[in-house]
C-alpha cells in the first residue's frame, strides 16, 4: 500500500502539487492501493486535492483543477 506521507518523506525534491501528481502517477504503476493520510504542504495545493490525487493514482485525467 502506498501512503501519501511515504511519498512526501521519500521525495524531498517535490516543490509543487503538480510534481506530486507526477510522482503519484509513476508510483501507481507498481502499487495496488493508495492511502491519503496527510494533506500536501504545497502552496499551490487546490481545494479538490484529494480528488486529484485519487484521479492521478487510478489514471483519471478528467478531474478539473
Amino acid at each position: 500500500m502506498l501512503h501519501l506521507s511515504e511519498i512526501l518523506l521519500q521525495h524531498h525534491d517535490i516543490a509543487t502539487f503538480e510534481q506530486l501528481l507526477e510522482v503519484v502517477r509513476s508510483r501507481a504503476e507498481s502499487e495496488m492501493f493508495f492511502r491519503i493520510d496527510i494533506k500536501p504542504p504545497y502552496p499551490d495545493t487546490p481545494a479538490n486535492w484529494e480528488d486529484q490525487l485519487e484521479g492521478a493514482f487510478v489514471g483519471i485525467h478528467s478531474v478539473t483543477k
